[in-house]
């Protein structure tokens, strides 16, 4: 039997004494960045992503191992542990298939074939299944004992039955063939419930559905899902040969998972006289026994795998969205819009510190639009701003067309504005934080300065957000929310890390993500620093209370000291490391400070000759390469979309129009780009690129700025068709294709209902999209009309797979 090492190490392609590393590094309380960035020579320069599967991977084992000893114990008391059973519980690999050999030992409620065994029958089922040519009632006259409950043949015969199949239902090994099986050939099927067609429209790409099981994809499985538990659809997985009602019929063949029990116990209609006996005991094994079993796991399966993968894009997205590019340390506006209650301002210096603050009421009913830019203009000169931040929430678009008016109209103050997700905005406005650091401020002027500081540092203030409501996941309200919750948290420590942390201008939420370190000790850091003043080197850490040699290892070098004594406390060079830059001096006789920054001097010293039995070539390059640019930001540079002037809604589209926008969310079927419209529109995977595309975050991610054009836009839907490759046209798709493509194409054009007006709930972005989805039409009924929508992606796919 493999160690859980070595499993690990197979799975991620690795040694196995790179993983042994790493665990005793999780075990004794290490982080995954610190033991990333930090302890590359003990575990063979293991990046983040690897360690992030080892660790789930470890936990999950852990616990299989855990269950794997309690099964042998209770097998143990039972006095029924075979060597045999216990190597194969030993080598057991999945939980399911652990639970499959522990089926027949598990403690269980008396059922009918342990009250048969009771009664005596069971050497009546063991002959008729051992010695078929016996007559079955003739057997069973001679197991007739009313005492014991068994009055007459019928009843002897069908607790006999009750016993085999409770037998061949407990089988591991026939249990895992039939599993197989099912998972690589049954088709799920979903139909409306009667009456619910109106009220579950929503759902109406699925009311006459059927398609592979294994081959639906996380985004439909994760729909079909919603719709069954709305109340909606039925869910069902028919199995060719299978009747709908009642007892199977025993002159039908048997179906192909009946035939694989009957072939595994060698039963078979040869003319014997227990033939057909045996056969229908097959038949209900499979019917009542087996069946239903299997298809509430192949459905858990189903979700279980699409819940991995929809998190799995969010926890990509997001990723995305917390290394979007900072606008950096410049004062900011922030514009959180609306229409009858007004627009919140907040201006934030470029600390990110708020300085002024005002409501203006430039939309109907009170169109003081003059005087609102009047306002803005002096607050703008007041303080220097520089940016201007709009969330993109319900009158974002009139309020953007403000900005740009003051802009025209004072073109001295040099101006940029960026339309900003507010998605999270009135979650973090509410929060205890919020409210701690803003006590006598309106909740919607808190949301104007986070909706202004997002733009400073995305990372910064995001943190302070619950990840789940920044809105970037795919049905995030419908996956496992505890390992959502965790695969995020993930997510966010592994950005702040990768980015580092100014110790003396974090808030509490951001340095709680630190490695190392937690609320409690991120409020410790913040009160020491307000009582003592800045931090002037790392080591002054080490007197914050509670701050011991732990956490100081696992969380200096994420922690920075801009203009400290040392300036390698301002690098992400650790502290434990400072011996390694010091033998460099001594050998070049160059000071820091003058090394620093020095990129042409630095690349002519080899690593090899500065390594000692602490410090290796992967740890010395790393010190090397941060001496170039020491506390470089990995984040991209700053960019901003211009939204298009007239193009407000969606009506405002117009075909081939070509637009600048924002990607929003990226899915396994495209990217959603906000194009200022209120809607995000498509880009469908086969057009975001002229080469064949098998993943889209390969060509794009959330933040990015993108060009794209108009498609097709269904007014009644709210939906709207893009394209990234600028060469194509809405005439070259439209009426293009055979229904049956254009089906597909019509569920592909999916949509995501990232309504900006209600982009301040905490649910703030829900994807209801169903794309891809291959619509086989009912046989009763001629296929839909093809719309222009669905033409467009038809030909979209078409054309992607000629190139």
């Amino acid at each position: 039997m493999k160690t859980i090492a070595e499993r690990i190490a197979d799975e991620l392609g690795v040694q196995a004494r790179q993983v042994q590393a790493a665990v005793a590094l999780l075990d004794d309380g290490a982080t995954v960045p610190f033991i990333a960035r930090y302890r590359k020579e003990l575990t063979g320069g293991l990046d983040d992503t690897q360690l992030r599967t080892l660790e789930e991977r470890l936990r999950y084992l852990r616990e299989m191992d855990e269950r794997r000893e309690a099964i042998l114990n209770s097998i143990r008391e039972q006095e029924k542990l075979t060597p045999e059973l216990e190597q194969a519980i030993l080598e057991a690999e999945t939980k399911t298939h652990l639970e499959d050999l522990y089926l027949p030992y598990k403690p269980k409620r008396r059922t009918k074939a342990q009250i048969a065994k009771e009664a005596g029958l069971e050497p009546l089922a063991l002959t008729l299944w051992q010695d078929p040519s016996q007559d079955p009632e003739t057997v069973a006259m001679g197991f007739i004992n009313a005492d014991k409950g068994v009055s007459d043949v019928k009843q002897a015969l069908d607790g006999a039955r009750q016993i085999l199949m409770e037998q061949f239902s407990e089988n591991a090994a026939l249990l895992d063939k039939l599993r197989t099986f099912m998972w690589d050939t049954i088709k799920l099927t979903a139909k409306v419930v009667d009456g619910k067609q109106t009220d579950g429209a929503k759902f109406a790409d699925y009311f006459d559905y059927q398609e592979p099981l294994k081959e639906i994809p996380s985004h439909r499985a994760l729909a079909l899902f919603r719709g069954r538990n709305e109340g909606f659809l039925q869910l069902t997985l028919p199995l060719a040969g299978e009747e709908d009602a009642g007892i199977p019929s025993a002159h039908r063949p048997l179906n192909a998972c009946e035939a694989m029990i009957a072939q595994h116990y060698q039963i078979a209609e040869q003319g014997r006289a227990a033939d057909k006996w045996l056969v229908e005991t097959v038949r209900w094994t499979w019917r009542f026994k087996v069946r239903l079993s299997l298809d509430v796991e192949l459905l858990m399966r189903l979700r279980e795998s699409a819940e991995t993968e929809a998190i799995k894009v969010f926890s990509q997205n997001l990723n995305d969205l917390l290394l979007a590019a900072p606008a950096g340390q410049r004062a900011t506006m922030g514009l959180d819009p609306g229409l009858r209650t007004g627009v919140k301002v907040a201006v934030v210096d470029k600390t990110g510190k708020l300085v002024d603050n005002a409501t203006i009421y430039p939309h109907p009913p009170k169109n003081q639009w003059t005087e609102s830019i009047a306002l803005l203009a002096h607050l703008v000169a007041k303080h220097g701003v520089e940016l201007l931040s709009i969330g993109n929430g319900t009158a974002s678009r009139e309020t953007d067309r403000l900005a740009g008016d003051l802009i025209k109209a004072h073109p001295e103050l040099r101006l940029t504005k960026i339309v900003v997700s507010e998605a999270g905005a009135s979650v973090y406005s509410a929060s205890e934080l919020a409210a701690n650091e803003f006590p006598d401020l309106d909740v919607s002027i808190r949301g104007a300065v986070s909706i202004a500081r997002r733009l400073q540092d995305p990372l910064a203030e995001l943190v302070k957000i619950e990840p789940k409501s920044i809105g970037v996941g795919q049905y995030q309200h419908d996956v496992n929310q505890s390992q959502l919750a965790r695969t995020l948290d993930a997510v966010v420590e592994d950005c702040v890390n990768a980015v580092g942390v100014d110790v003396n201008t974090a808030s509490i939420p951001l340095l709680s993500r630190v490695s190392g370190l937690n609320a409690g000790l991120a409020r410790n850091i913040v009160a020491f620093r307000d009582e003592h003043g800045v931090f002037t080197s790392r080591d002054m850490l080490r007197k914050v209370p509670r701050f011991g040699e732990k956490t100081f290892e696992q969380a200096a070098g994420f922690l920075r000291v801009v203009n400290g004594e040392n300036p390698l406390d301002a690098s992400s060079v650790h502290p434990e490391a400072y011996p390694v830059v010091e033998r460099i001096v001594s050998k070049t006789q160059r000071p820091v400070k003058n090394m620093i920054g020095d990129v042409s001097f630095i690349r002519q010293l080899k690593a090899q000759e500065f390594v000692d039995d602490k410090f290796g070539v992967p740890t010395v390059t790393d010190i090397l390469r941060e001496l170039e640019k020491p506390g470089r930001d990995p984040r991209p540079e700053f960019k901003t979309a211009e939204f298009k002037e007239g193009v407000e809604t969606l009506s405002d589209l117009k075909i081939d129009m070509v637009l600048e926008g924002v990607v929003t969310n990226v899915t396994n079927f495209g990217a959603f780009v906000d194009i200022g419209v209120h809607q995000d529109g498509l880009v469908h995977i086969s057009a975001l690129s002229n080469t064949f595309v098998k993943d889209p975050r390969e060509v794009v991610k959330a933040g990015d700025v993108v060009k794209v054009k108009v498609l097709e836009v269904d007014l009644p839907r709210k939906r709207v068709a893009l394209t990234m490759r600028l060469t194509d046209s809405a005439r070259d798709y439209a009426g293009t294709g055979s229904n049956a493509p254009v089906e597909k194409a019509k569920a592909g054009a999916g949509s995501t209902t990232q309504a900006h007006s209600q982009a301040k709930s905490t649910n703030a972005v829900k994807n209801t999209s169903k794309a891809g989805k291959p619509v086989k039409p009912a046989k009763s009924s001629p296929a839909p009309e093809p719309t222009a929508l669905g033409s467009a992606l038809a030909a979209a796919m078409a054309n992607a797979k000629k190139r």
